[in-house]
């Protein structure tokens, strides 16, 4: 399965015409991000039969030359959002690795899907797509995940995306889940909870290769 058979199932469960019409809408009158030709780009570097890791976020960075349709990551030579710089924290105190770029890509290749919930934004407003209709399409991206794959690791970090878990077949797959790594969570429980190890001691268990975490061309 590809994700265009995904996609086509969805589309034949789904009416996403309100959501067309309002990002024709949005990115021909505004400044949205990522760019439109980008709001896909975590399924192009992550293709369904590769899927093993699922990392979930919200929306979008909502500023310049930040986000490029993968959760968490940023354009190369951008600055690190908070978020992210706390996920590097996390990281080097887990496995002693140390990231100097923030895209993410070599990430995704590796089988990590970096799925926001909501896949665009207005410039500087952030959750201004939150409603329009992203979440009914990325839920039903959760569900085909847990349906059709097995033994999959998702990495909830705080409540929006451990509400997820209801789509989640657990007795397939494996869930991480602690406080979100954003500054005003990530001392709440994110920091110390070593997802990165734990995703990978899971993988070796179920003969899945683990996750190369550390930083290499893309």
């Amino acid at each position: 399965m590809e994700w265009q058979d995904v996609f086509s199932e969805i589309k034949n469960n789904y009416d996403f015409t309100r959501l067309n019409e309002i990002l024709d809408e949005k990115y021909s009158e505004g400044k949205v991000f990522p760019k439109r030709d980008e709001i896909y780009k975590a399924f192009d570097l992550t293709p369904f039969e590769d899927v093993k890791v699922v990392i979930l976020g919200q929306d979008p960075y909502h500023n310049i030359n930040q986000a490029y349709g993968l959760a968490f990551a940023v354009r190369d030579g951008a600055k690190f959002p908070p978020s992210l710089r706390n996920i590097y924290k996390e990281l080097e105190n887990d496995l002693g690795i140390t990231r100097t770029t923030g895209s993410l890509s070599d990430w995704a290749k590796e089988g990590v899907l970096l799925l926001n919930t909501v896949l665009t934004v207005d410039a500087h407003q952030a959750n201004s797509h939150r409603g329009i209709g992203w979440e009914v399409f990325t839920d039903a991206v959760i569900e085909a995940v847990s349906k059709y794959r097995e033994d999959v690791v998702f990495i909830l970090w705080g409540k929006p995306a451990q509400s997820k878990i209801k789509l989640i077949d657990e007795s397939k797959h494996k869930i991480i889940q602690s406080a979100h790594p954003s500054p005003l969570s990530a001392y709440r429980g994110f920091f110390g909870s070593k997802p990165f190890s734990e995703t990978n001691d899971f993988l070796e268990s179920v003969g899945k290769t683990e996750v190369e975490w550390s930083e290499r061309d893309a």
